[in-house]
């Protein structure tokens, strides 16, 4: 019962991980990729589609981005999604195809993307701490119920720390990898 206690904390950790992977990708470095535009939406005849289903998003050079629409009037709603989003990229609009120029970052747009990615980590740093303090609850409320035994709780609760250092090290990793990369010019 333990173990699968501890199986499930260990999932909904990593599940956490993969997030922050997923937020740490929409974070701008100045570069071009594609991930950028997750979460845009485009009005395609009145239903809100994501943008990498109707058009093909490929990276032209190191910073621009090329979006071909599927068809040719989706142009003009694609440029006015990405205007609407908070990207602040203005985009290229050529009548087939919309360019996104990324400008390149100053100093000071490092440090706030920096502060965002930080304050990510730490998000998810604490949505570990609180999968770690919910299986921990599940543990102790076996032993209350005469399910486990008290050794059999301690070791289950040292296992669970054991986890959440682990998890909190990748996060902490993630971190240092996507800071050197806003840094880096």
């Amino acid at each position: 019962m333990i173990d699968e206690i501890l199986q499930d904390a260990d999932e909904r950790m990593g599940k956490t991980l993969d997030a922050l992977a997923n937020t740490f990708g929409k974070i701008r470095t100045g570069r071009a990729n594609p991930a950028l535009l997750d979460g845009i939406t485009v009005d395609y005849y009145g239903v809100a589609t994501p943008l990498n289903q109707v058009a093909s998003v490929s990276v032209e050079d190191a910073r621009t981005l090329l979006l071909a629409p599927w068809e040719r009037p989706l142009v003009v709603e694609i440029e006015k999604a990405i205007l609407r989003s908070e990207l602040g990229i203005t985009p290229v609009n050529n009548g087939e195809v919309v360019r996104l120029p990324l400008p390149p970052l100053t100093e000071e747009n490092r440090r706030d993307l920096a502060k965002q990615a930080r304050a990510e980590a730490e998000n998810s740093r604490i949505s570990i701490r609180n999968i770690r303090r919910d299986a921990i609850a599940d543990i102790r409320e076996l032993v209350k119920e005469k399910e486990a035994s008290e050794d059999d709780a301690r070791r289950g609760e040292d296992r669970a720390q054991e986890y959440t250092d682990r998890r909190a090290a990748e996060v902490d990793k993630a971190l240092a990898a996507k800071e050197s990369e806003l840094m880096e010019i």
